[in-house]
């Protein structure tokens, strides 16, 4: 059964516009008791709180989404390698992980949520974080991911708001996800590097920014590069400069964005951040390359304000001039 096609988006890309997020919680900011250290006023991969006085911060996220893949295990997979992601992206260790399962039980067959719900648990396993239960509910369209909690140094969080100019910018997964997911769902033609990607944890990723004593990060999921660039040099108060050739793409990712799987979310971001957005060089006229700059990925990378090993530098951080983001 296809399970993409009993979904409205996939993934990351059905999340609720930024725009329109931005709207619903405006207000819901300001005052918070001093343990919170980080909360909903940049919005940061997870919430952050101090424990105790002893340099520890219990790092708390949720992330959910519809069916991205057909196949209900590499759905789970990918569910919560994503859900995990915002404990890396934050510097920190996640801990525990609760379920969070919506199920047309008339509809789809039960095994195929055991699938979904194993291969959450086996990508859970593989980060040693324990799965203990969580909460389902009859919905019409399925829906799979996690809670997670895990811990931090309070002194080594890996923040939105902490970018310096003079830092060089590092993408740690390739992009093209979103395009080559829109392909599948559209074709049921497989993109195997896709998976691979959206299952590769961001652990290691996270160690090494640690390592090399980053501590300006993000993960870029459902608002695209260009869409999380711009959220960090806000946040930070820089501009970001993004260098088009320089940005890595998965086999096949031009292919699929050329034959227009361009998912709504995709143009929804793009959309939100252009106003913030200067255009140099090929992406001044090139419609294709700003949509797969602002492509929503699923379980993407790592977006370091700094340089590790083995992950291409795509950029600077520069102080902050007319425009956030600057593409050149």
């Amino acid at each position: 059964m296809r399970l993409t096609q009993y979904a409205h988006g996939g993934g990351c890309a059905c999340k609720i516009p930024p725009g329109e997020l931005e709207q619903i919680v405006a207000g819901l900011t300001g005052e918070h008791p001093p343990s919170l250290i980080v909360g909903l006023d940049d919005g940061d991969d997870a919430a952050a709180v101090r424990l105790n006085g002893d340099g520890t911060a219990l790092l708390s996220t949720v992330d959910f989404f519809t069916p991205v893949v057909d196949d209900a295990y590499d759905w789970g997979r990918i569910a919560a390698t994503n859900a995990l992601s915002d404990i890396y992206a934050m510097g920190g260790t996640p801990l525990l992980a609760v379920n969070l399962l919506c199920w047309p039980r008339e509809v789809l067959p039960l095994e195929l949520a055991t699938e979904v719900l194993r291969g959450g648990l086996d990508i859970a396993r593989a980060a040693a974080c324990p799965v203990a239960g969580g909460h389902s509910v009859d919905d019409p369209e399925p829906k799979y991911g996690m809670a997670v909690s895990g811990v931090a140094a309070v002194d080594q969080l890996l923040r939105i708001d902490a970018g310096i100019p003079g830092t060089p910018l590092t993408l740690t997964k390739p992009l093209g996800i979103g395009v080559l997911n829109s392909k599948h769902k559209q074709t049921g033609e497989p993109f195997p590097e896709a998976v691979a990607s959206m299952t590769t944890l961001n652990r290691d990723a996270s160690a090494a920014a640690l390592a090399a004593g980053i501590r300006c990060a993000t993960d870029v999921t459902g608002f695209g590069l260009l869409g999380h660039a711009y959220k960090l040099a806000r946040a930070s108060k820089v501009t970001v400069v993004i260098d088009a050739a320089a940005v890595p793409y998965l086999p096949g990712a031009r292919d699929a964005a050329n034959a227009g799987c361009i998912s709504g979310g995709t143009r929804r971001n793009l959309a939100w951040v252009e106003p913030n957005v200067e255009y140099l060089g090929v992406a001044a006229n090139d419609d294709r390359e700003r949509l797969l700059l602002a492509d929503a990925q699923t379980s993407g990378g790592l977006l370091l304000c700094g340089e590790i090993p083995g992950s291409p530098v795509i950029g600077e951080v520069v102080p902050r001039g007319e425009f956030a983001v600057i593409v050149r």
